[in-house]
């Protein structure tokens, strides 16, 4: 019975998605079945839906109505190309609360392609929890492939690596970074990059159509101080040259510029795909992220989003 009441709410999420662009921004049904990856007769369904079930009045009467509002701003203010907002729960302390969810969401929108796709992965808390909101399925057709290395400081693999419990939830070929996350030199990197399967992993992850990358401050709470891969002398060196983000172990100031500094010179991480050719989705959280979520989409680091209402907030004020 559960289960039943699940899907129904999950039924009615996507029947006021629909309903709010048909209504109300004012998509045709083949639009709509275009934007959430359904055929033409799915979006007629749920559009008539929105109806019998009530959710259409004068406006989409369901919390969803507001997180997609918020979307649509998001993506005029920062030019993205998708943007999906959660109800933020004011009560709750989660870093992943709902995101993860939307994320897992959103990743199974591209398993379900036909279309041979290769999908490349970050790291992080959030991308974890994603997966683990991922529904068991058999997607031969499509590679996962990482950008960032599976391997701590300790030598031990990282925790928050994701690659090898997605690709055995979905069944998908998968091609890990046999790398540390940062090492000793520029040398010893551009060492590592030149062997033939590390080269052959940079280039696969170059030719993602869709990326899902977690986003990390750089203070206090920066997860390249959590998890050991920097120390609190080489933060205050980033923060001294206008650090505020990093995605997979690259860092960035203010405006999404990638600064040159000692760090960037020894991640052994691939070079983030480009927003020209791919989609590149941020997945994050919270007051503290803001700043590094909104220079990541500032400098065209990234060009979707999901993220909860309170954070979209403050990143739409921001961007003003």
């Amino acid at each position: 019975m559960a289960r039943i009441r699940e899907d129904d709410t999950t039924r009615l999420d996507e029947a006021a998605r629909a309903g709010w662009l048909y209504y109300v921004a004012g998509n045709t049904q083949e639009e709509i079945a275009v934007k959430l990856g359904i055929s033409r007769q799915a979006a007629q369904r749920l559009v008539s839906l929105s109806v019998s079930a009530g959710l259409v009045r004068v406006r989409i009467d369901h919390p969803i109505a507001a997180c997609l509002d918020l979307a649509e701003r998001l993506k005029s203010a920062f030019g993205l190309t998708f943007a999906e907002v959660v109800p933020s729960d004011p009560t709750s302390t989660s870093t992943t609360l709902g995101i993860a969810e939307a994320c897992a969401g959103e990743m199974e929108r591209w398993l379900k392609r036909d279309a041979p796709t290769v999908i490349a992965l970050g790291t992080g808390r959030t991308l974890k929890a994603a997966v683990e909101n991922l529904s068991p399925m058999s997607c031969p057709q499509h590679r996962i492939v990482s950008l960032t290395g599976n391997i701590a400081p300790d030598g031990s693999a990282s925790v928050y690596n994701v690659i090898f419990s997605m690709a055995d939830k979905v069944k998908a070929p998968h091609y890990p970074m046999p790398l540390p996350v940062v090492v000793s030199s520029p040398q010893e990197r551009d060492l590592l990059h030149r062997q033939k399967v590390v080269e052959a992993t940079l280039h696969l992850a170059a030719t993602a159509q869709v990326t899902f990358v977690g986003v990390g401050e750089v203070d206090t709470n920066a997860p390249l101080v959590l998890d050991g891969f920097i120390t609190a002398l080489e933060q205050d060196e980033l923060l001294k040259a206008g650090a505020v983000g990093e995605i997979v172990g690259w860092v960035f100031d203010r405006d999404g510029r990638l600064i040159e500094c000692g760090l960037n010179d020894r991640v052994a991480s691939a070079v983030i795909p480009s927003v020209e050719a791919s989609d590149v989705i941020a997945v994050a959280m919270g007051p503290g992220k803001t700043p590094a979520m909104a220079a990541a989409m500032r400098g065209r680091l990234v060009n979707g989003l999901i993220t909860d209402e309170a954070t979209a907030a403050r990143l739409i004020a921001e961007g003003a």
